[in-house]
């Protein structure tokens, strides 16, 4: 039991990772070539025992041979040659190096699929000659090729023209050796017959209709005499080419309008380096409006749209078929334009139910027009009012044409008016009636007011005035005579009727102030003596 503890614990634990970290070691020595030390993103070879003998590289499956950007290599005296399919894999390869060893030959597609390549150095090798074809696809910021023992002859003279169109500060100090064994100092090597090309084209502005078919002609010349080719890699029309040594031809077929701009070239290029002549591309064509859409809200509310047309087509609006007249509030804006093709939009500043409906634009130059119409809405019509065409819009649209206005007009028939007209009459008699009548309360209500605000509580007898202005500083005693339904002998004729009770009102004299030689005989109760 122990035992098996022992080997399924921590410890077995222990021992497993230990193994896959050997394994990881050996997998990673496969990988990485005798001689080199390999990471994630660079390959190091500077160990000249035993030294590699051909361009290092990685094992299938091992590594991920793109993300290598950096190859270092020195002091290899046995690596005399890069062929086509040694770098091919490095396709993030930025940095080539390789100083102090026995490279002798490069490989004219040695580097064609390395297009990020900037920096390369081959300092201290056997190159006896390098071709230009190596690096014309890239763009190098650097190549430092000192301390090679080229042969002065007309394959290196790229050399010396490319140190003297660079015109860098930090130009190389390159030597070639002679028939005679010499070094020669390459600024002042001289090479007959051996100087760089020239190319013309016969045209210098092209314009042509779309649909159309055109042919350009080109002649070379030089000595190496040069190849001919033509660069119209970005060229979406149909075309095919004629080329003899110095003379060559292109035929261009049922140009497209996605042409427009592009630019056709003329190349001549030989040993020494390369010229070339080329032309722009002009197609005319009618306008087609590519995209429009409803309205959408940003700073202000923008219809977008998208129109090519070559000459620059002139954009009109309509709206509900009148023209739009535009202003400052409302306008066509152009944001983005990319040769032919034309971003933008009618900019409209504050919009409201008054602007809503149909919207048509119109693109038209010599070669044609095109249309498109968009449903705009901008906010909803308050009340009951018919938004399809306000009489109030008059003054911001003029009518597209008379025909249109007519037609128009002709469409309503007349028991459409007349139910329309109806029903805008009934509304105003409705409304004259309701604030007619609500005027009329207000009145009575106002004559009623005034007539409570004067009238006063009555009561039968001289002191019958009951005063509302402060109930509870009457002086009044309020006795009930115990019935529900009083009658007019009950309480006297001085009383107050409060509901159904019928209560007998007693002045104070000591409260009004009166003497008591004013006071009535009969308002002393009954068997009370009189005072002299």
């Amino acid at each position: 039991m122990s035992s098996w503890t022992r080997w399924h614990g921590p410890a077995m634990a222990r021992l497993w990772g230990f193994c896959w970290l050997v394994v990881g070691f050996w997998r990673s020595a496969l990988a990485c070539p005798q001689s080199c030390k390999c990471s994630a993103s660079r390959i190091w070879c500077g160990d000249p025992s035993p030294g590699i003998v051909a361009f290092p590289r990685l094992e299938p499956n091992s590594a991920d041979p793109e993300n290598i950007t950096e190859i270092f290599i020195a002091n290899q005296k046995r690596l005399e040659i890069i062929n086509e399919g040694d770098v091919e894999a490095y396709v993030g390869l930025r940095n080539l190096t390789i100083v102090d060893s026995g490279l002798k030959f490069v490989a004219y597609k040695a580097f064609l699929r390395n297009s990020n390549l900037q920096h390369i150095n081959f300092t201290r090798n056997k190159l006896t000659s390098l071709s230009r074809k190596h690096f014309r696809h890239l763009d190098l910021s650097e190549l430092i090729l000192v301390g090679n023992p080229f042969t002065c002859s007309c394959d290196i003279m790229w050399i010396k023209t490319l140190q003297e169109i660079k015109s860098s500060p930090e130009t190389q100090d390159l030597y070639c050796l002679n028939e005679s064994s010499k070094n020669i100092p390459l600024a002042n090597l001289q090479i007959p017959n051996c100087g760089l090309p020239s190319a013309s084209l016969a045209a210098v502005n092209l314009t042509v209709e779309e649909g159309k078919s055109i042919t350009l002609s080109c002649s070379v010349a030089g000595d190496p005499l040069p190849n001919m080719y033509w660069d119209v890699r970005n060229l979406v029309s149909k075309h095919m080419n004629e080329t003899s040594q110095t003379q060559g031809s292109l035929r261009i077929t049922n140009i497209s309008a996605d042409d427009s701009g592009k630019q056709i070239s003329c190349v001549a290029e030989n040993l020494v380096g390369e010229d070339q002549d080329s032309v722009n591309l002009t197609v005319h064509f009618a306008p087609t409006i590519t995209f429009l859409e409803s309205p959408t809200s940003d700073h202000h509310w923008c219809i977008p749209f998208t129109v090519k047309g070559n000459p620059k087509p002139a954009l009109q609006w309509f709206y509900n078929g009148a023209i739009l007249n535009e202003s400052k509030y409302i306008c066509t804006k152009i944001h983005v334009t990319n040769h032919t093709e034309y971003h933008g939009c009618l900019q409209l500043d504050n919009p409201t139910h008054m602007n809503n409906g149909d919207y048509t634009l119109i693109a038209q130059n010599e070669y044609g027009k095109d249309e498109r119409q968009v449903s705009a809405h901008f906010m909803g019509w308050p009340g009951d009012i018919d938004g399809d065409n306000p009489d109030y819009l008059g003054g911001i649209y003029e009518d597209w044409t008379t025909t249109s206005d007519t037609t128009n007009r002709s469409s309503e028939t007349p028991s459409t008016v007349a139910d329309k007209t109806g029903r805008e009459h009934l509304s105003v008699y409705a409304v004259v009636v309701i604030a007619s009548v609500v005027g009329f309360c207000l009145l009575v209500m106002l004559f009623l007011l005034k007539l409570a605000r004067h009238s006063k509580f009555g009561m039968k007898g001289p002191a019958s005035v009951i005063s509302n202005d402060d109930d509870s500083a009457s002086p009044l005693h309020h006795i009930s005579n115990g019935s529900n339904t009083p009658s007019s002998s009950e309480g006297g004729p001085d009383a107050v009727i409060i509901g159904m009770t019928k209560i007998p009102v007693i002045e104070n004299p000591q409260y009004f102030g009166i003497t008591n030689s004013q006071l009535k005989p009969d308002t002393w109760p009954r068997g009370s003596p009189k005072t002299a």
